[in-house]
């Protein structure tokens, strides 16, 4: 939602215009900056975990559209280009700290790690529930979990998601599911635990 609202602000093809434009690239990317900052920075944030983290990676996805601003013709929407490229710098920056914390890439277990993160963040408001949505969310593979949160949490469009992710409409209703049922076996799983 939040996503829709700046692109209405920001007209892209007079920004994408002025990015073409060398005397007034830096002041369009500035105001690109501006208006993507938050977006992207949550999406980042919701597989992270860490304030930290995100903003490092937020920096990373700004510095690389920028090295990479005169390649980009407008052939897809600027905000799908840069969700893109934060995409795959989360996922690069997330399967980094799996090997180095030595953890396996594609189990089914939750990540450790993050979980550490998200326990300790003194950020987080939520209660019970909700820290146990977030325990059971961990439980995905990283894609998985990013198009679950795009879908669950933003409200995306699987076709917005597919134009971001460049996976199939098709591998993705399927990849939510699988994701839904997947949480909904470990809250199920977590009462049922907690009953006995």
């Amino acid at each position: 939602m939040i996503l829709y609202y700046l692109l209405f602000m920001l007209n892209e093809e007079e920004i994408i215009q002025r990015l073409q434009d060398k005397k007034k690239q830096r002041a369009a990317f500035t105001e690109i900056v501006i208006h993507f900052s938050e977006p992207l920075y949550w999406q980042i944030r919701k597989m992270v975990l860490s304030h930290d983290d995100a903003n490092d990676l937020l920096q990373n996805t700004f510095m690389k559209s920028w090295m990479n601003i005169d390649s980009f013709r407008g052939e897809s929407k600027l905000s799908t280009w840069l969700y893109r490229i934060a995409v795959n710098e989360t996922i690069t920056f997330l399967n980094r700290q799996k090997l180095k914390n030595q953890v396996s890439i594609t189990g089914d277990k939750v990540d450790k790690s993050l979980l550490d993160v998200l326990e300790a963040d003194r950020y987080f408001s939520g209660d019970d529930v909700q820290l146990n949505l977030q325990r059971a969310i961990l439980t995905l593979p990283d894609k998985q979990r990013m198009v679950f949160n795009m879908k669950y949490f933003d409200d995306m469009k699987y076709e917005e998601i597919s134009e971001i992710t460049g996976t199939s409409v098709g591998a993705l209703k399927a990849s939510y599911h699988h994701a839904v049922k997947k949480i909904e076996d470990y809250l199920a799983s977590d009462v049922m635990h907690g009953e006995n």
